[in-house]
């Protein structure tokens, strides 16, 4: 017996001689492959770069801030600390230890121990403001007089 050979009932246009090249599924069960939307995974992207950058950016404007002020806190510092190295003073002011800057009528400056509180309801000098010696030598200023300005 002659064994008859076999015909394909399936056009051969429609076989796919190497399936695994196909960008689509080959068989009924096939795993579904959807077209990709480039646009919205861009869109995606773009949205989640922004998200980070500006969150980074504001990192860094909270720095520059910081920065700022503490530039402006030492600007204060010298200032203050040449109106009191200008001052009269009778001692010699000791590191850590807190002083009264006072203003005479001449518009001098004087560095006093002495508390405003301290001076009674006459005193002789117009306050100015509470200072702080540091170990640089300048001075931290801890309150002062509303109409007093650096």
């Amino acid at each position: 017996m002659e064994k008859e050979e076999f015909v394909n009932p399936i056009d051969i246009d429609k076989v796919a001689l190497e399936p695994h090249l196909l960008p689509y599924s080959h068989s009924v069960g096939g795993v579904v492959i959807k077209p990709v939307d480039k646009g919205r995974i861009k869109g995606r992207a773009v949205t989640s770069m922004y998200q980070q950058t500006d969150i980074q950016l504001g990192q860094l404007r909270k720095q520059i801030e910081l920065l700022a002020k503490q530039a402006d806190d030492i600007r204060k510092r010298v200032l203050i600390s040449e109106k009191i190295y200008e001052a009269e003073m009778a001692f010699t002011p000791l590191v850590g230890f807190v002083y009264h800057l006072y203003a005479k009528k001449n518009g001098a400056y004087v560095l006093s121990m002495i508390a405003p509180e301290e001076w009674g309801e006459n005193p002789p000098y117009f306050f100015q403001a509470t200072v702080k010696l540091f170990a640089d030598h300048t001075w931290e200023i801890l309150s002062t007089n509303d109409e007093f300005s650096i």
